[in-house]
């Protein structure tokens, strides 16, 4: 369950196409389980090839993934850290609808790690061993995206008070 949310929350909106990329994630896992890496958690391994294979899919349909947030996912972005907590802000003014169109303008990289900190709730290790970045670079996508975030939804909030 939590692979097909990630799948979905990573833009692929379609069930029939979540379950073609769960179905090749495990047989990828089990065509390749003699080359996994035990130092690394396997669940983080089990999510690497979650990511290959939807972006794959992405790069076989030539579309631009969608994001898929629900209304319970709200709850998660009480653990953003930040001065004035944006779930506040998010409360005030935005509903899940708003919070999904932000999401899906904050680019690529940033919307993944964002996704994967606060929806998917994994450490920082673990995106790094996902994404195959650096724990420090995993915290750069993550500032950078939060405020990407942060002045989508101000332009949005703006646009809207106009």
């Amino acid at each position: 369950d939590s692979l097909r949310r990630y799948v979905r929350r990573l833009g692929c909106a379609d069930p029939h196409d979540i379950e073609d990329v769960l179905q090749e994630l495990f047989l990828k896992c089990y065509m390749n389980l003699n080359d996994y890496d035990s130092t690394l958690k396997f669940s983080s391994w089990l999510y690497r090839i979650a990511h290959n294979e939807t972006m794959s899919l992405f790069r076989r349909k030539k579309v631009r993934p969608s994001t898929v947030v629900n209304e319970e996912d709200l709850a998660l972005f009480d653990n953003i850290p930040d001065e004035k907590s944006l779930l506040d802000e998010i409360a005030q003014a935005y509903d899940a609808k708003h919070l999904r169109d932000a999401l899906e303008k904050v680019t690529d990289k940033y919307r993944t790690t964002l996704i994967l900190r606060f929806f998917e709730e994994k450490s920082y290790t673990e995106i790094s061993d996902i994404l195959e970045i650096p724990e420090g670079t995993v915290a750069t996508y993550i500032s950078r995206g939060k405020k990407e975030l942060k002045v989508t939804l101000e332009e949005k909030r703006t646009n809207t008070d106009i």
